[in-house]
């Protein structure tokens, strides 16, 4: 039975998987990124990290720790002096792996293993992220605002001190232009102050 024997065995006797950590781990310091297998990749990630934490350390056991495993003075020099402060307020997640799809030979599964870049945001607390939270989400009238209705002039309000009272007066017709209306006479109604002609009896 395998008891404590946790990992992958890669195909490899332990003095060579050992081997292979080493230099894959030294690889992506020195480069950031790496291009290897899904499988090496994931059994490298945690290795990765633990050096970066060691490198975070920055002591004198943290640096001979860090040199007995990666076996190369000038990699170590790299990680405590360079990636190392990079990380400082990054609390573990170094790296990343990124899948990329199989290889052309034999269709093994490739991916990237490569350094988290950036700084990290502080997400807010929930008490102050619930009223923004809750303003968003609240529904926005976009309709817009009907247009002012012009409401009719009231004549027999008074007017404003200071300003002269306006008073409208109904405007008479114009009568046509030329001689007066002549009212036509009534028919059977005789001329004014001409006085009805007597018939003589005797003529």
């Amino acid at each position: 039975m395998r008891h404590q024997r946790a990992g992958k065995k890669l195909g490899r006797d332990s003095a060579h998987r050992k081997a292979l950590y080493a230099n894959l781990t030294g690889s992506l310091i020195e480069h950031g990124r790496i291009k290897t297998t899904v499988t090496k990749a994931k059994a490298v990630k945690p290795i990765a990290e633990q050096m970066i934490t060691l490198g975070r350390r920055g002591d004198l056991h943290a640096r001979r720790q860090a040199t007995a495993f990666l076996r190369s003075r000038d990699v170590v020099h790299h990680l405590f002096s360079e990636i190392a402060p990079r990380f400082k307020d990054r609390p573990g997640g170094y790296t990343r792996i990124v899948k990329i799809g199989p290889r052309a030979g034999d269709a093994a599964e490739m991916a990237y293993l490569e350094l988290v870049d950036g700084e990290v945001q502080a997400r807010p607390a929930r008490a102050a992220a619930a009223p923004a939270a809750e303003a968003a989400a609240a529904p926005v009238d976009t309709a817009e605002e009907p247009a002012a209705v012009e409401e009719p002039v009231d004549e027999t309000a008074e007017a404003p001190e200071g300003e002269p009272e306006v008073v409208s007066e109904p405007v008479a017709e114009a009568e046509p232009a030329g001689d007066e209306p002549v009212e036509p006479e009534a028919a059977g109604e005789e001329a004014a102050g001409d006085e009805p002609a007597e018939s003589d009896p005797t003529a």
